[in-house]
């Protein structure tokens, strides 16, 4: 890896995160693990839209270790009972955004856990490579 490419975490970059400060504050957390937390997504695509956050400021998913790697399992699994009890969908897309070029505007790893509803759109086949319009404006 060439090093004058990486981003390195700046210190200051935390301070205005705003997943570091909803965690710091605890505001709206759903359910905590060692690594992670999670809470309901602001700008919904579908009901029951969950975000998985990570406790340790990270900017994506390939900084994980491998502790936060098998943590993230458990926390997607748990999501998905409380989810299936809650909301009753049909199915289910995961989806991280890495990057400014693929979508990312919040530069602290989270992980959409998004329910799907059969007739949610009217042609669901191909999954995230054709999803649907949030409803919510973002």
């Amino acid at each position: 890896m060439d090093l004058g490419e990486r981003k390195f975490f700046n210190p200051m970059e935390q301070i205005k995160c705003l997943f570091c400060d909803i965690f710091s504050k605890k505001e709206g957390i759903l359910l905590e693990s060692e690594y992670f937390f999670t809470r309901a997504d602001e700008h919904p695509v579908n009901k029951g839209h969950t975000l998985i956050i990570p406790k340790r400021h990270q900017t994506d998913i390939f900084a994980l270790n491998a502790e936060e790697w098998n943590d993230l399992f458990a926390v997607i699994q748990n999501t998905k009972e409380r989810l299936d009890k809650e909301f009753e969908p049909d199915g289910y897309n995961l989806g991280v955004n890495c990057g400014e070029a693929a979508g990312q505007t919040v530069f602290h790893l989270h992980i959409h856990v998004i329910p799907r509803y059969k007739g949610d759109v009217e042609k669901p086949r191909g999954g995230i490579r054709n999803f649907k319009k949030p409803s919510v404006e973002y």
